[in-house]
């Protein structure tokens, strides 16, 4: 029989739509998850959660009490019934400063104890030397730890807040400067005009090397394609070392002899070798990033037993793909692990400000747990309901059922006689298809 030359297979129909069909829908299925979760946050924006801090003692003005800081917090939450777009969330200062430093809040609006007094200052009848009263203030916290896109989303939406409260201010200390009946220069009256002083400060500061807030998830990232790739090589050196494929040594071509085993060893023998890989790749990643590269980092024990837990649960769950799905398996593993995960992780565009579907993709997939987790472990101080718990707990359920999806299609397909090689006295260079009986090898020829 010929030798077939490469035009002779390019002119085979089921080669282009075969190829043509995987590349299709894996660059749809790409563009749409990645392009499709970040193409219109400001647009998909719900309920992100932003403290709102009213520590204002209150002040007498024209003989009789007020907080005007209690104006300014109804004012507010008057304006966010008909926009669902932000979360405020009415609490004290020590409280917010908590929810700051878990991530639980991307950013405060402050309202400080003096707020009614320096209002009080601006009107009264004897004023302090011109252009020596204090002016009132509100402070915005943000919190780049949380990430960097929703402590700017959240930024953004306290100074329009407080810029707004400012121009209703002015407007009545306007009204009551007229009802004084007392000339004012023109520089005072755009003065009262716009009274407030908004200032922007940073509510739980991350470290120089954090990558502004983003180290977790290229953190998180690394350790998820580690596990990823991992899988795909313990995959094909399991089957190398098994006779099941060659290995190609530049141009020398080796295969091992055959050795028949169940698919449920096969894969016991990947996950036992993707568990001594991970102690490996988990230690290098830390000594490559916190070590070499001087990522800000804490707690450096917790982190590294993170970074092997999750490269080996990311890798046995690639493993059970492969061994129910063989080669598709691949695919899939890079569609949930990296294609549906980036975009749904909440570690770029926060998950408030996703659609509804990544919202979903949000509450399992895998990177944004991961990332959860080491923003806990990174920027929180480890602590456990700043997100290591729920990390901990999802990397538990993902390993179990991965080991139970796995072992049970691979146990499935052996009590079906769906083996790798059918008939287990014949050890033909090629394998057979499956199910069907292996040819008898034809007798050698000199």
């Amino acid at each position: 029989m010929p030798h077939p030359t490469p035009p002779s297979v390019l002119r085979r129909p089921a080669l282009w739509i075969g190829t043509g069909l995987i590349a299709a829908v894996v660059s749809m299925l790409f563009a749409l998850l990645y392009v499709g979760g970040n193409v219109n946050p400001r647009g998909n924006l719900r309920d992100l959660p932003v403290a709102l801090v009213n520590s204002d003692a209150g002040a007498e003005i024209g003989g009789r009490p007020v907080n005007l800081g209690e104006q300014v917090v109804s004012g507010i939450q008057k304006a966010a019934q008909g926009d669902k777009s932000i979360d405020w969330q009415v609490v004290s200062r020590e409280e917010a400063d908590k929810r700051l430093g878990r991530g639980k809040v991307f950013g405060a609006l402050v309202i400080p104890a003096d707020y009614s007094a320096t209002v009080a200052g601006l009107t009264a009848p004897q004023p302090a030397p011109q252009g020596k009263a204090a002016p009132p203030t509100m402070t915005v916290l943000t919190n780049q730890a949380a990430g960097s896109i929703g402590s700017s989303m959240s930024s953004q939406a306290a100074q329009k807040a407080a810029h707004a409260a400012s121009a209703q201010l002015g407007q009545e200390l306007l009204k009551q400067a007229a009802a004084q009946k007392t000339p004012l220069p023109t520089a005072a009256q755009l003065k009262l005009a716009d009274p407030v002083t908004v200032t922007v400060a940073d509510g739980h500061p991350v470290g120089a090397r954090s990558a502004m807030g983003l180290s977790a998830f290229y953190y998180a990232l690394v350790l998820v394609v580690c596990g990823m790739l991992g899988a795909n090589v313990v995959n094909s050196q399991v089957d190398t070392a098994l006779g099941y494929l060659h290995t190609d040594f530049g141009p020398i071509r080796k295969r091992e002899p055959v050795q028949h085993t169940s698919r449920v060893r096969t894969l016991a023998i990947g996950i036992a070798l993707m568990l001594g890989l991970s102690l490996v790749m988990g230690t290098l990643v830390e000594v490559a990033t916190v070590g070499i590269l001087d990522m800000d980092a804490s707690h450096l024990g917790l982190l590294w037993l993170y970074s092997v837990a999750t490269i080996a649960v990311v890798g046995i769950g690639s493993l059970a793909l492969f061994a129910a799905f063989g080669t598709p398996g691949m695919l899939l593993a890079t569609i949930v692990f990296v294609a549906m995960a980036v975009p749904s992780s909440g570690a770029t565009v926060p998950v408030q400000a996703l659609p509804g579907f990544f919202r979903a993709l949000a509450e399992f997939e895998p990177l944004r747990q991961v990332t959860e987790g080491l923003r806990s472990l990174l920027y929180y101080g480890a602590q456990a309901d700043a997100g290591l718990t729920r990390a901990w707990g999802s990397m538990g359920v993902a390993l179990v059922a991965a080991l139970l999806f796995g072992f049970a299609v691979a146990r499935l397909y052996d009590r079906k006689g769906l083996h790798r090689i059918p008939h287990p006295d014949t050890e033909a260079d090629t394998e057979a298809g499956v199910g069907a009986p292996a040819e008898t090898p034809a007798p050698a020829t000199a």
